[in-house]
């Protein structure tokens, strides 16, 4: 573990986070991102955009892969309604010597260092909280630790993004935090055929029938503006194909079979509703055929 010393207080970094995330198409959302980073000259500074949808439709994937094609190191805060402000910049904690160690968030980590925070549903996160980080998001560029009585600047190279649920479970957010959350990038739900690739490249090990299937259920649930989305089709097949594993059958039984997994898994992992869609489309891929 990393350590940096400010006006002698010695912080702990967190590592860079590695993680298997995929981004599929929609590079007009990525440039959005990467055009809200970029900075023009020494008087310009990079916005903090805030990435907005429905659960499930890759937020955090797009402020990830958009942070690698920067080449900059991510760090990922997943936020909550329990966050507190020292969560955010610096936790006190006592070492195996009885001492205290001050652990610096994955925000200050990458403030130091130069790379990009992403806060994680970030609207899960009260005024508060939210409060803490606003000096960091316009000029001052700093944010200051009472609890290690310290103030920490940004590295030239830090950049921020949030990405936020339009959902219930959230708080609404002030105005002067909203003023510094820009711009908002919407992501919404794929076209098919990108949905279909975003199906590939997680579940190459599946057959086309399976994810023919799938990607129709997406996007007929899309049309009836179910909240359903491609996370959760990943969800569906994965489990469908976790019990076809074991099935032995060929030709329209085996067809059966399948369509028996997916709708269990529809009603498992979403409602008994979703499941019903499944039926229709295989009556409209029979149709086509």
């Amino acid at each position: 573990m990393e350590k940096w010393v400010i006006d002698g207080v010695e912080l702990h970094l967190c590592e860079p986070d590695e993680v298997p995330l995929l981004w599929v198409g929609q590079d007009d959302l990525v440039a959005q991102v990467l055009a809200a980073w970029l900075v023009l000259g020494e008087e310009d500074l990079p916005l903090n955009p805030r990435l907005v949808g429905k659960p499930g439709v890759g937020k955090t994937s797009l402020a990830y892969y958009s942070a690698k094609r920067m080449n900059r190191p991510a760090y990922l805060f997943q936020a909550t309604m329990d966050t507190r402000p020292e969560d955010l910049i610096v936790t006190p904690v006592i070492s195996e010597h009885g001492a205290i160690k001050y652990m610096a968030s994955p925000v200050v980590s990458a403030m130091i260092k130069g790379g990009i925070a992403i806060i994680d549903e970030g609207n899960r996160m009260s005024e508060k909280s939210w409060a803490s980080l606003a000096p960091l998001m316009d000029s001052r560029r700093y944010v200051e630790s009472i609890v290690a009585g310290v103030k920490i600047k940004a590295h030239p190279e830090f950049r921020l993004c949030t990405t936020m649920n339009d959902d219930a479970s959230t708080f609404e957010l002030p105005d002067y935090i909203q003023s510094r959350l820009q711009p908002q990038i919407l992501i919404d739900f794929p076209e098919r055929d990108e949905e279909l690739l975003i199906l590939k490249s997680n579940l190459p090990f599946a057959d086309d029938e399976i994810l023919e299937y799938v990607v129709e259920f997406l996007q007929s649930s899309h049309e009836a503006d179910e909240r359903y989305s491609v996370r959760d089709g990943i969800n569906i097949a994965r489990y469908a194909l976790k019990r076809i594993s074991s099935e032995k059958s060929d030709g329209p039984e085996r067809k059966a079979k399948v369509l028996s997994f997916l709708k269990e898994a529809a009603s498992m992992i979403l409602d008994t509703n979703a499941s019903e869609y499944f039926s229709e489309v295989v009556d409209h891929i029979d149709d086509e055929q």
